[in-house]
């Protein structure tokens, strides 16, 4: 909880992505309260007040999953909606004219989505989500050492710019408005 509100607060790509680590570390406990608290929770540093809001944090999120029928796959509602603001942001973005850097590395990344998307399983999933994919994939292979050949690595350097100037864009969006008008 504490690492999500930081993360919402300064980016909103990490936050999601940490987000869906959450939801994966969920289902690797059985989705147990009780084991999360103690394997899990009790590892950090907490006072007794922190241990407490930490793994109310964590019930909520069970219910969530429970009730939203995502114990075994998918995401939560929150962190779709999340999701679905992103890519309407890079759809503003993308039929500006005034973001021309923005365009730019998106015409630089789309081949990688391409691909990407030709060996997916969901070739319906949006541009976006296929760059989170990506990214959050990247990220459980390092978790488990795993090797990341040359071109993936310059894909997920390419993805990660792309992502950090959409999360870049999505905080000036909300803290002072983006114009997306030309005039």
């Amino acid at each position: 909880m504490f690492i999500a509100q930081e993360l919402r607060k300064k980016n909103i790509a990490e936050y999601l992505l940490y987000m869906w680590q959450i939801e994966d570390t969920i289902r690797a406990y059985g989705c147990s309260l009780t084991r999360i608290r103690r394997e899990y929770i009790a590892r950090f540093d907490y006072d007794d007040e922190q241990l407490e809001d930490e793994t109310d944090w964590f019930g909520n999120l069970i219910r969530m999953m429970n009730e939203e029928g995502c114990r075994e796959k998918g995401h939560l509602q929150i962190n779709r909606v999340t999701m679905q603001a992103l890519t309407d942001l890079h759809s503003q973005l993308l039929s500006s004219t005034k973001f021309p850097f923005y365009n730019a590395e998106y015409y630089k990344v789309l081949p990688f989505i391409v691909e990407l998307r030709n060996r997916g399983a969901n070739k319906e999933e949006n541009e976006i989500e296929t760059c989170f994919n990506s990214l959050y994939g990247v990220m459980m292979l390092r978790l488990q050492k795993k090797e990341i050949t040359p071109n993936t690595q310059h894909a997920v350097k390419e993805i990660t710019t792309l992502v950090g100037m959409l999360s870049d864009y999505y905080k000036k969006d909300k803290e002072e408005g983006l114009k997306f008008e030309d005039n």
